[in-house]
This record gives structure tokens, sequence and C-alpha cells, in this order.
């Protein structure tokens, strides 16, 4: 058996089918996978991955490992790790995985060090505190790490920060970056999710209510865009003028936060930035608002602002949802303590849309063991992009247009005029 800490083995039979339901919907990682199998380019190569731990994240594990590597496999967040998934990658597959639904964040960092003493050449990433604990704590371990992969907005931006600064040591690709990425991961995926796990945790009516969406990138107008589909008057709040023209343009009610805190029904961050809500909107929120988070750390709610203005906390009042009773007897139910709505009370992206993401993952991984880069943030090749996105037309049984000689030479001249 090996390396491990999960919850319980037991659960690894429902894991198992769980797994294999995703992966039927997962059929470019799957074609990876069998030529990885075939090929081994990983063969030998000690890999670790900081990613959510769910049915998706398995197939991509197994497809790393059909490669070659020898992988650890860590949560990126303590409450999107589904148990039974876990257990079945240990048990099933011969996976090493450190991760418990609801670790607290000793264990989670332990998690992370666990990894990192897996002594990997590769890295991959979900928000970067894989990376920043690397470099951080085990600065001597950065020379042999050849590439990282990070697959999420807030661990670029963290990224960037840090090569700005002169501090990241390795190479690292964008695949958040990657049009293969969050054109649909992004945008599909993390607007039906985020719809779903509040749906779930609440039971609550979309239709005839005000949405307030805290940012409008592209997660940002995913969510918004579902939400107005099913009838809710939709609210954005920006700091960018661009994103907040396009909002404008696209039929949303567009204002400051401060304004939109007064009539918000429902409130779900997803900006990847610090105290997006905090005091002074809690202060003036209706009676019955109900607060979430859609990015990645649990950093956008100012929640020790909310347990200073609340007289009581009643926790646990439905799964995911905790009642905050305000001095006036205003409430307010702060979701899934301010973590992933999407993971935490739903699956996380349907297996479809993270078929793309994750086969970026692979190929870049492959990539990188094939091409010395130097330290700082990369672009995912177009050849890798190009190859996921007619892999994946072929697979929905589409086909589309190639340019005539004709076309090519027009397009690649100045000559010909109009």
């Amino acid at each position: 058996m090996v390396k491990h800490d999960v919850k319980d083995l037991k659960l690894a039979q429902k894991g198992r089918k769980r797994i294999e339901w995703a992966d039927g919907d997962m059929p470019v990682l799957r074609e990876i996978r069998e030529r990885f199998e075939k090929e081994k380019p990983l063969a030998g190569k000690k890999m670790a991955a900081c990613l959510h731990v769910t049915a998706e994240t398995a197939n991509l594990a197994r497809t790393l490992k059909a490669g070659g590597a020898e992988l650890a496999l860590v949560a990126s967040n303590p409450l999107s790790t589904q148990d039974d998934v876990a257990a079945s990658l240990v048990a099933d597959y011969g996976v090493s995985v450190f991760a418990i639904h609801g670790e607290n964040t000793k264990t989670y960092y332990e998690h992370i060090k666990a990894a990192i003493e897996h002594d990997p050449v590769v890295t991959m990433d979900d928000g970067a505190d894989l990376v920043s604990t690397l470099h951080s704590e085990y600065p001597d371990k950065c020379q042999q790490v050849v590439c990282s992969m990070e697959e999420t907005t807030t661990g670029v931006i963290r990224l960037r920060a840090m090569h700005s600064d002169g501090a990241l040591k390795i190479p690292v690709f964008a695949v958040n970056d990657a049009q293969t990425k969050y054109l649909f991961d992004n945008r599909y995926g993390t607007g039906q999710s985020t719809v779903d796990g509040i749906i779930r945790a609440t039971d609550f009516l979309v239709a005839g209510k005000k949405i307030v969406v805290a940012g409008y990138g592209w997660c940002g107008r995913g969510f918004a865009t579902r939400m107005k589909g099913m009838g809710a008057n939709v609210i954005v709040t920006e700091v960018n003028p661009i994103r907040a023209l396009e909002a404008a343009m696209d039929g949303f009610m567009v204002m400051p936060m401060a304004e939109a805190a007064k009539i918000g029904d429902l409130f779900c961050t997803i900006t990847g930035d610090i105290h997006v809500l905090r005091r002074e909107h809690f202060e003036v929120m209706k009676d019955g608002a109900i607060v979430a988070n859609s990015g990645h750390f649990n950093v956008e709610i100012n929640i020790d602002d909310l347990e200073e203005l609340a007289k009581s906390k009643k926790t646990g009042v439905r799964d995911n949802v905790d009642q905050y009773n305000l001095p006036d007897g205003r409430r307010i139910f702060l979701l899934a303590e301010g973590r992933l709505i999407n993971l935490a009370a739903a699956e996380g992206h349907p297996a479809s849309v993270m078929d793309m993401s994750f086969a970026t993952q692979a190929l870049t991984t492959e990539y990188s063991l094939k091409h010395q880069l130097a330290a700082g943030v990369h672009p995912v090749p177009i050849e890798i992009e190009d190859w996921i996105s007619i892999t994946k037309l072929r697979t929905m049984g589409i086909t589309i247009d190639t340019l005539t000689e004709e076309q090519k030479r027009y397009l690649a001249s100045w000559e010909m005029g109009t």
C-alpha cells in the first residue's frame, strides 16, 4: 500500500464508481491516458499535485500514473475533498493521497509538506499553496523542480506577484490562462457548479431574487449569465472599468457594493481578491441575506468582521449553512464557511469541462520534461491548445471548415488589397 492519509479506505468501492462515471465524460483525457500508457513519457518522474481531490482529478491522477509518474496528491481545499475518491485512488489505483474532507489548517499544511517531501521534479497547483510553501519552507528543493502547472486564477495572480518580486525560482505554466481552460472551465464549469452548490445548500428559488455577483471575470460572467437565465435580477459589482462596461452591455445592473449590499438577496464573490464583502456591507444587508464565495480562498468574505458584528452564531442550520444573528435582529447566512461553494456544497465542475483543463495539465507536464524553461510564468503552447480543442470537437462529433490554399495565401499577404 502506498503512503497515504485518507478518511477511510473502506469507501474505495463507492469512490471507484464515481471515478469511472466521470471518466465516461472525459474522452480527451482518456485518449491521452491511452497514449501515455504506451509511451511512458513520465517514467520514473516524481510529481506532487495540490488539487481538488474529486472524481475528475482522479482521472488526471490515473493519466499521470499511466505515463509512469510517481504521484503524491494532496487537497487544495479542505472542503472539496471527496473522501471516497481519495480512498479509491489509494486502494484501487496505487496513488499516494493525503486528503481528508474538512481537515483543519494544521493538517492541510502537513499534507502539503508531505507532498513536497516526496521530492517532486514536477508539481501541480490549484491556488499556489504548494509552490509558495516550497519556496518559503523548502527553498533547497526548488532547484530540482523543472516545472509547475497552475490551475486557477488566484494561483496565477500569486505566482505573477512572486515573479515580479524576484521570488519565483521555478518555471510555471499558467494553465488557467489557456483558452481551452478559462473560456470553458471558468465560464461554464464555475457558472453551473456555483449555481448547483448554492441551490443544494439553500433550496433557494432563484427567479425574482436580486443576486449580487462580485467580479465579472470569466467565472463571474458564467455565474451571472446562468442566474439571469433562471430569472434572477442580477447585479454586478466591479473595480475594472472595462469589465463593468461589458457587464452593463450584457444587460446586468452595475453598481458599487455599498449600494448593492442594501438590496441583494444573495451575494457571491468570484474575484480572487481579499475582503470583497466586509463590515460596512454586512451592516446594511437585509434580514435573511445569503452570502457565498466561489473564488478560490475564503478570504473574499471578511468572516472576522461578520463574527464581530454578530451577537450569536448558529451553525449547521442546514448542511453548509451557518446563521449569524445581528444585534438588531437581522440574520445573515454564510454558506460553506466562505469556502468554494461549488465544491463544498456540490461536486465541482462537470467532468466534460474538466476534460479539457486536465488534458492541458497532462500535456504541459509532458512538454515541461522535454523542454528547458526559465523561471517565470509561461503561457501554454498553442500547439497543445489546438490539439485539445480539435480532439474535443471530434469527441463531440463536430467537424469544422479548413482554409483553402487561396484563403491561406490571402491571409498571409498584404498585396492583394480589397
